[in-house]
């Protein structure tokens, strides 16, 4: 069973940077696309980005584009999520999964920013 644990998150203030970072074990990641999901209280879990299990294609929330960069490294199992020009509506938890979540969820990370 996979297990996914994801780090990085913190307070920052609007315009900041965070970069995040989650590790699958159990499971490769090789041959899934990997995304990253964010939630914050009382709304539905939501896309963020996506990236091809061989890097090639990469999407975007519209509310992200332009300041978020997903990256993986197959090598180390590892997805991260570059965050820049962090405004206080990124304020969430954020998690990582296959594309369609169908994996175990962990128990993601909070990124809070300050205005």
């Amino acid at each position: 069973q996979v297990q996914l644990v994801e780090s990085g998150g913190g307070l920052v203030q609007a315009g900041g940077s965070l970069r995040l970072s989650c590790v699958a074990s159990g499971r490769t990641f090789s041959g899934y696309d990997m995304a990253w999901f964010r939630r914050t209280p009382g709304k539905e879990r939501e896309f963020v980005a996506r990236k091809s299990w061989s890097g090639g294609s990469t999407y975007y929330a519209d509310s992200v584009k332009g300041r978020f960069t997903i990256i993986r490294d197959n090598a180390k199992n590892t997805v991260y999520l570059e965050m820049n020009s962090l405004k206080p509506e990124d304020t969430a938890v954020y998690y990582c999964n296959e594309r369609g979540g169908s994996w175990s969820w962990g128990q993601g990370t909070q990124v809070t920013v300050s205005s």
